[in-house]
């Protein structure tokens, strides 16, 4: 056993946190990874957390500056991160804090050359440029004024940029939402459990009857990294980690580096030093008595003796698990590629011309129709199985309409009053269009050949979003990458691999339902007419 895992198991111990014999936290190559020592079975609690041995802004000795300074949610839990850490031993969560690296390795804390080279093209390159410009503009506008104040005393080389990413990268990859009282925070041995998409074995929850289930607002790898949670009249931050229910087990995947705090002075006793480090009794009998003081974990399906015991994030694709936590899995079912609106305005107005797609989009929005939105961008989700969205399907159908089919449709649209996209509209084989109250129109409908041509011709265009190197180039660096020395370019492949692979069947779809319109053509078309 390591001195780092002894000194953290007698901070357990000194704080209450219990975890049960039959689990056994192992360290291997900077890293850990829960197993069961003896069976388990459903319905096991395995682990018992207080909430006070949890690092919040409500536990912290920087809880008195951070409400002061009005910074709330995940920008003051990571002041709070910050303020522990420069105490070095004096914290009393040195035990715990001297256990976790420096920093998660997610693309927020990588060079924007790193950013530039290993994302390129991927659904997170503009993302993580965007996150590191609005942290920089957090840590100016709220965090280098505490350092200016004479009687914080605080230490620039503690809460500098580099220092507020870190504590940023930690909280984005291992906070849990403990309660409405406590808010988000760091859930010691929680974290410690790695991720396993789709094979939950234990749940890490709080029976708290007002606990907030819909934290994680990633679905299908949906990247949404804004924290709108926060009253408007406080400051908090603008990108980074978002804070998960505990009900919802979202804990993280633990890549921690055993050198990285090799020159910090291990506490064997763990205990806080002084007086003004720690939050004050009278905070934590301030909690309703409604509120249950433990969070436990609990087995939620059998587990043999020997095998790792893993927690799951949920449903996110590789994007959202590499933005969030540092790694990706190949044939992540939950994958997804996105296709920019601006993509299809600029296939279109190359084809046709710049007025004539924006007609034509101005059709589609008519109709009530649009994309996918996060972070002022508009998009067509395309998933796993190749599958584009029926709305991207619908706009390509519209924009290839015969001129005067798009006249007279338009027409209708215009001079119908109160026109509603749940009355619907049909689109047939014979391209004749009907409004129908309560229609759904059928994919199948909408692939005509010209639409199956433009997924091609998209799915090209998208692809050229790497640059030069082709798939086969990807995979075979990939067979020759390592995750431990490598972990960035490993998982940035990973990533790129899947969007390549699900663009691939992106082809294949447009492809097969092309032929099946040509084995189908035999029939007259007709001239549009709308009712």
């Amino acid at each position: 056993m390591s001195r780092k895992m002894r000194a953290f198991k007698k901070w357990m111990k000194w704080q209450g946190v219990e975890c049960s014999d039959a689990l056994e936290v192992v360290a291997k190559t900077n890293s850990f990874w829960v197993r069961a020592l003896c069976d388990l079975d459903d319905g096991d609690v395995v682990a018992s957390i207080p909430k006070k041995s949890c690092l919040t802004v409500k536990t912290s000795g920087a809880q008195k500056m951070i409400e002061e300074a009005e910074l709330e949610g995940i920008l003051g839990l990571a002041v709070a991160v910050m303020y522990e850490r420069s105490l070095g031993p004096l914290s009393p969560w040195f035990g715990y804090l001297q256990l976790l690296p420096s920093s998660e390795p997610i693309p927020l804390v990588w060079s924007l050359s790193e950013i530039d080279s290993l994302l390129a093209g991927t659904e997170l390159h503009k993302i993580v440029k965007d996150d590191k410009a609005l942290i920089y503009e957090d840590w100016r506008e709220c965090i280098e004024p505490l350092l200016t104040s004479v009687s914080l005393q605080l230490k620039a080389e503690h809460f500098g940029v580099k220092e507020y990413l870190a504590a940023k990268s930690l909280i984005a990859s291992r906070s849990f939402e403990v309660d409405d009282y406590y808010g988000c925070g760091m859930v010691p041995l929680a974290d410690l459990f790695n991720h396993k998409t789709g094979a939950e074995d234990v749940h890490f929850t709080s029976s708290y009857s007002e606990l907030n289930n819909d934290a994680d607002n990633e679905k299908h790898g949906n990247i949404n990294i804004q924290d709108d949670d926060n009253p408007p009249t406080k400051r908090s931050s603008h990108s980074g980690g978002e804070c998960f229910s505990a009900s919802d087990l979202e804990s993280s995947h633990s890549e921690l580096d055993d050198d990285a705090h090799n020159d910090e002075h291990e506490n064997d006793n763990n205990e806080p030093r002084g007086d003004s480090i720690s939050g004050s009794d009278s905070e934590f009998s301030s909690v309703s008595g409604d509120d249950l003081t433990v969070l436990e974990m609990i087995m939620v399906k059998k587990v043999k003796a020997g095998d790792e015991v893993f927690n799951t994030y949920g449903s996110l694709g590789n994007a959202a698990l590499l933005h969030r936590y540092g790694f990706a899995e190949p044939d992540n079912q939950y994958d997804i590629v996105n296709l920019d609106l601006e993509l299809v305005v600029q296939w279109s107005s190359s084809r046709f011309s710049h007025r004539y797609s924006r007609r034509r989009l101005s059709l589609w929005r008519k109709l009530d129709y649009s994309g996918c939105v996060s972070q002022n961008s508009e998009y067509f989700e395309i998933s796993f199985d190749g599958e584009p969205q029926v709305e991207l399907l619908v706009l390509l159908y519209i924009i290839l309409l015969p001129e005067e089919v798009y006249a007279e449709l338009d027409l209708v649209v215009s001079i119908t009053s109160g026109f509603e996209k749940s009355k619907g509209f049909k689109l047939s084989n014979k391209d004749v269009i009907l409004f129908e109250k309560g229609f759904e129109s059928s994919n199948s409908v909408l692939l005509t050949d010209g639409v199956c041509a433009a997924l091609l011709a998209l799915a090209d265009i998208r692809e050229s979003l790497y640059g030069s190197s082709r798939l086969e180039d990807d995979i075979k660096t990939l067979n020759c990458c390592c995750p431990v020395t490598e972990p960035k370019t490993y998982y940035s492949l990973v990533l790129r691999i899947s969007e390549r692979r699900i663009l691939e069947k992106l082809r294949c779809y447009a492809s097969g339902s092309a032929t099946m319109q040509t084995k189908e053509g035999g029939k007259t078309r007709k001239r549009a007419k709308i009712e």
